[in-house]
């Protein structure tokens, strides 16, 4: 889980710390909230870094302590807002986001933070969504202003972006990662 975490929050940091926000990149909402999901995913991944104790005893439970949510449920959403990923990687956020809602000192904020993920994961479902249904021309607009915000990259982000896009670590359609990282590899 460690490995593929420090991918994660490496991918995401390069995108969330590549640019101020362009005009190219202001221009589409599309980009907009691509780069805010990286920056969330940082945050997020900075915050909720479960103890050790609560990342070896995970209980079983029917339901999550104060809420209405069952593990079955959050597994669920995972699987449906980040199908992109293989199983393996569903399981590591899933086990992830598990122990941080059983962490004890997470007990005030458990039904928050799940209503905080649920809600960054149908983001991230919408924008698989909306990127799977762009015409040509528009995955070629979204292509130019991503030529455009690699200007600003430094070798390692560009490196990192490019090892995301390989690995399918972004909701981004088959065609336009490979515009993406034919983009980038120019």
């Amino acid at each position: 889980m460690r490995a593929f975490s420090r991918r994660t929050a490496a991918f995401a940091l390069a995108l969330a710390c590549a640019a101020p926000l362009g005009a190219a990149q202001a221009a589409d909402p599309v980009l907009m909230l691509l780069f805010g999901i990286a920056r969330e995913m940082v945050i997020s991944h900075a915050m909720q870094q479960p103890s050790r104790a609560a990342r070896e005893a995970s209980p079983t439970v029917e339901l999550y302590p104060g809420t209405t949510v069952t593990p079955a449920q959050l597994r669920r959403l995972i699987d449906e807002c980040f199908g992109y990923l293989s199983q393996a990687q569903r399981e590591e956020i899933f086990a992830a986001l598990h122990a941080a809602i059983l962490e004890p000192r997470h007990a005030a904020i458990r039904a928050s933070l799940i209503g905080y993920f649920a809600e960054r994961a149908l983001a991230v479902r919408a924008l698989g969504e909306r990127l799977a249904q762009l015409s040509p021309r528009e995955k070629e607009r979204i292509v130019d202003e991503f030529r455009a915000e690699l200007g600003a990259m430094s070798p390692e982000r560009r490196s990192e972006l490019g090892e995301a896009l390989r690995k399918r670590l972004l909701p981004v359609p088959e065609d336009l990662g490979q515009m993406l990282l034919a983009a980038l590899e120019r």
